[in-house]
């Protein structure tokens, strides 16, 4: 069941205000424009007038109509009665993210802070009532894994704002290109590149990836991928390269073990965007009667835990999660501290190597 009409409404009025649609001391459009804007009742778009009301956005004058507050940035971002940071991730309990939260924990809970913690759940809707979840909060400093990095993101004006306000702003993971913001993550390129090679003196020729597109992180791994063969002088086929999206991963990995068992794929090796990528992939083999590494190697990113749940261990690259989670904390303190906005940080990787690669003769 979809969200009451109201919310939906005062989520997008939100949207406009935070946008600079309807500026600072602005009337809103009356609520017989919003009524016919919005197709709804008038009972309905008085409860999204309430809600806005009742989250500072907007005031009501008798005889003015519905006003944007003059201070409801200042209210709710500078309230500096406590200090808190804001930390938001794609998944608060799945994969890698624990780690690295307990990472920044570790540094900000003993220096007095208290962490408020969100997850977007990979969506843009969701990082918005992040965002604005966190504007509410009177935050000292927003920590942030983005929202399919790679795609447009109709929240960027949300960050421009919280800058605007001198809070500061760092990403984990990758960052979003449109927007000067620091960011700490690993070499995702170098990542890609060693899964890669390994694969290729291994004595693999036909290596087959599977990536995710809609971020960053998929980009360079990518990037990584093709490198590796540019550098080894091997050429790579465009047809063993797999994209997915947060949405449909699912469904590419069903089509490539259909393509492997239909013999359509001639793959004897697969690099995964991540560990959570291939540990599906090794099941899904497993479920059809195809076995790594004798039939078909496998490698990963990120070393996870999920890289040794199988009874095969995965061969995959480094990622210092909760290492990452510190050098965030870190950053943010000194920041605050000093006032001086620091750099962005590109942390090493290795290959670590398991069992999930079968060497190949030449």
């Amino acid at each position: 069941m979809g969200e009451p009409k109201y919310k939906s409404i005062a989520y997008q009025l939100k949207d406009n205000i935070i946008n600079q649609e309807y500026k600072r001391g602005e009337t809103i459009p009356s609520e017989k424009k919003l009524q016919e804007f919005y197709h709804v009742s008038r009972h309905t778009v008085r409860q999204a007038i309430d809600l806005l009301v009742n989250d500072g956005y907007i005031i009501k004058k008798k005889g003015l109509g519905s006003i944007v507050s003059d201070g409801y940035l200042n209210n709710h971002m500078n309230s500096g009665d406590s200090k808190k940071i804001g930390v938001i991730v794609t998944y608060l309990s799945d994969y890698i993210f624990p780690s690295i939260i307990r990472g920044i924990e570790k540094i900000l809970g003993t220096n007095g802070y208290s962490l408020i913690l969100a997850s977007t759940n990979n969506t843009h809707e969701g990082e918005r009532r992040c965002l604005e979840m966190m504007i509410d909060q009177g935050i000292q400093g927003l920590i942030v894994e983005p929202t399919k990095s790679n795609v447009f993101n109709p929240n960027l004006s949300y960050y421009s704002l919280i800058k605007s306000k001198d809070i500061p702003v760092l990403m984990i993971n990758a960052g979003y290109e449109e927007m000067d913001i620091p960011y700490i993550s690993i070499d995702d390129t170098k990542s890609g590149y060693l899964a890669t090679s390994y694969l290729l003196n291994e004595g693999h020729e036909d290596i087959a990836l599977i990536t995710k597109i809609d971020d960053m992180q998929g980009k360079f791994r990518m990037k990584g991928y093709i490198k590796a063969f540019d550098t080894l002088d091997a050429i790579f086929k465009g047809e063993n390269i797999f994209t997915y999206t947060t949405e449909t991963m699912e469904k590419v990995l069903d089509l490539v073990v259909k393509q492997i068992l239909n013999k359509e794929i001639f793959a004897t090796a697969f690099v995964c965007y991540n560990d959570e990528i291939a540990y599906s992939l090794i099941k899904k083999l497993k479920a059809k009667g195809k076995h790594v590494p004798d039939d078909i190697s496998v490698v990963g990113e990120d070393n996870s835990i999920l890289s040794q749940l199988e009874d095969i261990s995965l061969t995959t690259t480094s990622h210092p999660q909760e290492e990452l989670g510190v050098e965030a904390a870190k950053w943010m303190l000194k920041t605050i501290n000093t006032g001086q906005i620091g750099e962005t940080k590109i942390m090493d990787t290795e290959i670590i190597i398991r069992n999930s690669v079968k060497r190949r003769n030449a």
